[in-house]
């Protein structure tokens, strides 16, 4: 269960979001990252949204930090300015407990919150998605987003081609 969802601190939470990170780039498609990252890079993401005025959220349990979701900018070109990509990921022993709700729910809270800086206001979420995914697509869907294309075998990993969905979340609708 949750106890708490906070922003994320580079300089105390960057070892164990790295550590939850890299389960996932070592084990699932999930990301398309290859190659484990260490605390100083992941410190260094963590400070680059915070420093875009976006929001990086961290999930503790009874046990710790269990997970964690943020948004980040879609696209570097100034059109895309009001749209944000956003992640969620959540340990392994956390999974099916509701953390990536809760997580998604706080995070597009605070989206939708954000008022100044360069993303202001934020327009429209993206997530992009691992095809197949089932888990993932269901989050997702559960907190509102709606499936807006698919792009097939853009992705090499684990020696297969993966496809990446793209579900899209209209930020007006957040209460």
């Amino acid at each position: 269960m949750v106890r708490m969802l906070r922003d994320a601190s580079p300089a105390d939470d960057a070892i164990r979001l790295a550590e939850i990170y890299n389960f996932y780039i070592e084990t699932d498609s999930a990301t398309f990252e290859v190659d484990s990252i260490g605390d100083a890079v992941m410190a260094s993401r963590i400070a680059a949204v915070q420093d875009a005025g976006l929001p990086f959220v961290v999930a503790t349990d009874s046990l710790g930090i269990a997970g964690y979701a943020y948004a980040a900018p879609f696209h570097d070109r100034a059109a895309y300015a009001h749209t944000v990509t956003c992640s969620v990921y959540v340990d392994r022993a956390a999974r099916g407990r509701g953390l990536g709700s809760a997580l998604y729910a706080e995070l597009l809270r605070r989206i939708a919150a954000v008022h100044n800086g360069p993303h202001a206001p934020v327009h429209t979420v993206v997530a992009l998605i691992a095809l197949p995914n089932e888990a993932s697509v269901a989050l997702h869907e559960s907190v509102g987003f709606q499936h807006t294309g698919t792009i097939k075998e853009v992705g090499r990993k684990f020696d297969r081609w993966l496809d990446v969905g793209y579900w899209q979340f209209d930020i007006a609708t957040t209460p």
